[in-house]
């Protein structure tokens, strides 16, 4: 308990607010989410060519679950207005 306080005054702090807002614009959330939320752990394809095609599907998937949810987000706010 005493360490989980510790790390929450850090990023209260102005320097872990900045190091914060500097991760939300680096890329490694998304491979965070693709490994971990998506349960990608290797690839099952051989190859360069093969290897990106990959790649390009999880960053399809990736994207369209992110516009998905944004859309959901939208749809829900048009919808509380229009009450």
């Amino acid at each position: 308990m005493r360490l989980k306080n510790q790390a929450q005054q850090k990023l209260r702090s102005e320097e872990g607010y900045a190091l914060a807002v500097k991760r939300m614009i680096e890329p490694e959330p998304v491979f965070g989410d693709i490994k971990n939320n998506r349960n990608f752990k290797r690839f099952l394809l051989r190859g360069l060519p093969k290897v990106s095609l990959e790649v390009g599907w999880l960053s399809l998937a990736h994207n369209l679950i992110k516009k998905a949810k944004v859309d959901a987000k939208c749809k829900g706010a048009k919808r509380e207005h229009a009450a």
